[in-house]
């Protein structure tokens, strides 16, 4: 009796996420399901393909062997399957996307309506991290990260960079007064960010022309709440373009040290875990959202289609 696909499916997700259970929440099955579909499959081939303890899952000889064939003949049907729904131009299922919220909020979610009138067959399900993900235990396709990558176990593709400004709210101006220059900024009330630390660095010299690292006296974990303070008038910020690039041209928050602000952008990556085939769902949704990244400016909000 030959292996069948999902058996091949399930021990590759066992093997990537390092445990029974996150491979069964992965795939959708129960862990009784998967464990049984191993044993199945261990039993066709007459071999043993992980050693099991307590502790941890680990691939033998023949496991690891078998192992590289199955990720070739899952990554082939996936490829021709894929291959056959770009043809139609109608990627079918669904896509999970993650981000943080502030992105979330001003760099994808004004492109939904777009993307889904052009591929109406793709389901999105969107969530918003603050932190870093494990994209396959929190059973996710593809995540749109900001700032420089560590994680070698990723593909990433480049969307755009957004620059780094430090602004106010012309209320907390008037009550507090403008600041003339970066060492004023010792009297003010700085908003920040809890972790990591290299957030808390703002586009202005200091010694020998390195950007500024400030202590906040408020401190968020997420930028989107630090948007809303410096709206209210609760000190000064320092966020990406792409966040308040509608702020500023209202007049809701205006930019400090113009001339002195550093050009620092962040890069916008769009990342998928390295054995996942690129699918359709994922290639036309970075393609979408790559094509409407405004670029100037330093990296506006995504142009609606």
């Amino acid at each position: 009796m030959k292996s069948t696909l999902d058996e091949m499916q399930a021990l590759i997700a066992v093997v990537d996420t390092g445990a029974i259970s996150r491979a069964a929440e992965h795939l959708g099955l129960t862990v009784s399901a998967v464990s049984r579909t191993l044993s199945r499959l261990e039993e066709k081939l007459d071999t043993t393909l992980l050693q099991r303890t307590t502790r941890r899952l680990e691939l033998t000889e023949e496991g690891a062997v078998f192992l590289e064939r199955a990720r070739e003949i899952v990554a082939s049907v996936e490829d021709a399957e894929e291959n056959l729904s770009t043809r139609r131009e109608q990627p079918v299922g669904r896509l999970r996307v993650d981000a943080a919220t502030p992105f979330m909020l001003h760099g994808v979610v004004p492109l939904v309506a777009g993307y889904r009138a052009r591929y109406p067959q793709v389901n999105l399900e969107l969530t918003s991290n603050d932190g870093l993900i494990d994209l396959l235990e929190q059973r996710t396709d593809v995540a749109i990260r900001i700032g420089r990558l560590k994680d070698s176990t990723l593909h990433a593709r480049f969307i755009g960079s957004c620059r780094l400004r430090v602004l106010a709210a012309p209320g907390y101006l008037e009550r507090h007064g403008r600041p003339r220059n970066i060492a004023d900024l010792a009297h003010h009330v700085l908003l920040g960010f809890t972790q990591p630390a290299v957030l808390n660095e703002w586009p202005l010299p200091a010694r020998d022309d390195m950007p500024l690292r400030i202590t906040p006296t408020i401190a968020a974990s997420s930028g989107e709440t630090l948007r809303q303070l410096a709206l209210d008038g609760a000190g000064i910020v320092c966020l990406s373009d792409f966040m308040t690039h509608h702020d500023r041209a209202a007049g809701r928050l205006v930019p400090l040290f113009s001339s002195r602000t550093l050009d620092v952008r962040q890069p916008i990556n769009a990342v998928y875990y390295r054995n996942t085939a690129l699918s359709a769902r994922i290639s036309t949704f970075v393609n979408y959202l790559s094509d409407h990244w405004d670029t100037g400016a330093g990296g506006s909000p995504p142009s609606r289609p």
